[in-house]
């Protein structure tokens, strides 16, 4: 696929925001995505089965498929905790974590946990062989989904990983986002990502968003409030009672990666700053959105002693240690971070149609057309 090419478009053909002329700031990577950061790999495993499931698993393997011992530098921000990310506990005792990520629906993440579990004994029964403290995270797909059928298994979760890969992504209705929702269209799995030079080196930000949040009423586009400019054909809020905030569309996982080095808290600094994205994007953070975000740095290979080297006695009386950017110097990182989280989520928009799904429940996607006319109008994008 060309470079330009992976701008306008995803690996299926599908548009994305900057095909319609929406203009962004920053400088995108090659791809525009979180696979522009080196070495990483994002897989998917999508459930679209007769009427009633519409599911499945997003995998993100920071580090390569190859090389899941080797912790990063990490950091997390809880938005609104109506949701759930396994394994921040140890994020937070020790500012890292290894091996992949998996992004599901609310009831599978414990079976996408094991996912992780499983894939890292048969792959590398090495790295498995003290424990596992895997980060498994969800967004809730029970409007479009049977979310209650079982139907993503560890099988499922295992395939997600095994079909993950470095390049141009797709975006939309994949993975975990396949039954997702967001402003009450059609929402799912979206990236964008960020080159910023520090020191004479280039550096990639790259954010994955599982999407599944926002009321219509507050959609904002590039500046222009579009929620009531685009509030007919709104099913989900008849739905849920035209209440305007729905638990349906109600979580955002956000997954920031960079190969800039970083430490702990700077990650968790990058984190914080995945709300400004959203923000612009208009949301105000419902109650009953389950936003969670991990950052991470995939710089300093073999900086951290993995615990399972140390449990057996490895590297004693060795001292680890990190480079890092000076914290007065990441301005232009944050801004980053806001600018692909921004681009990501828009890309979720544009590149879904609608969709029907269990009990008949259907969700629009974003009226491409009516949005660039409008754009256009407010002078985003020239005439």
């Amino acid at each position: 696929m060309a470079e330009q090419d992976a701008l306008l478009r995803t690996t299926s053909g599908k548009p994305r925001a900057r095909s319609l002329g929406i203009p962004f700031d920053g400088v995108p990577g090659t791809w525009n995505a979180i696979t522009d950061v080196p070495g990483l790999e994002l897989g998917y495993a999508t459930l679209i089965e007769g009427t009633n499931v519409r599911t499945g698993v997003t995998a993100i393997h920071p580090r390569g498929r190859a090389n899941p011992g080797d912790p990063c530098a990490a950091g997390y921000h809880s938005q609104n905790g109506n949701g759930e990310m396994t394994g921040v506990s140890w994020v937070h005792e020790s500012g890292t974590m290894a091996g992949p990520i998996c992004i599901t629906n609310t009831h599978a993440v414990g079976v996408a946990h094991g996912s992780i579990v499983r894939w890292t004994a048969i792959h590398h029964p090495d790295v498995a062989e003290a424990w596992l403290l895997p980060i498994s995270a969800e967004t809730w797909d029970g409007y479009l989904n049977d979310i209650n059928g079982g139907h993503v298994t560890e099988a499922v979760g295992v395939r997600a990983l095994e079909a993950a890969a470095a390049g141009p992504i797709d975006e939309g209705s994949v993975g975990g986002g396949t039954g997702m929702n967001c402003y009450n269209f059609k929402g799912g799995s979206g990236s964008a990502s960020r080159v910023v030079e520090y020191g004479g080196t280039d550096y990639t930000v790259g954010v994955f968003l599982q999407a599944n949040f926002g009321a219509r009423p507050e959609l904002v586009i590039r500046g222009v409030a579009m929620g009531s400019l685009l509030a007919d054909d709104d099913p989900m809020a008849e739905f849920f009672g035209g209440g305007g905030s729905m638990p349906g569309a109600g979580s955002c996982i956000a997954i920031v990666v960079t190969d800039a080095p970083l430490l702990p808290d700077q990650c968790r600094a990058f984190a914080r700053r995945v709300t400004l994205g959203l923000a612009r994007t208009g949301t105000t953070g419902s109650h009953f959105s389950g936003d969670l975000f991990l950052a991470l740095s995939v710089a300093n290979p073999g900086a951290f002693t993995p615990g399972a080297r140390s449990l057996y006695g490895g590297n004693r009386g060795a001292l680890d240690g990190l480079r890092f950017i000076p914290w007065g110097f990441l301005d232009p990182f944050y801004e980053a971070v806001v600018q692909a989280t921004e681009e990501a989520v828009l890309n979720v928009l544009v590149t879904n149609d609608e969709m029907i799904g269990f009990r008949g429940h259907r969700t629009p996607g974003l009226p491409r057309e009516r949005v660039v006319a409008i754009l256009r109008e407010r002078g985003v994008i020239p005439s």
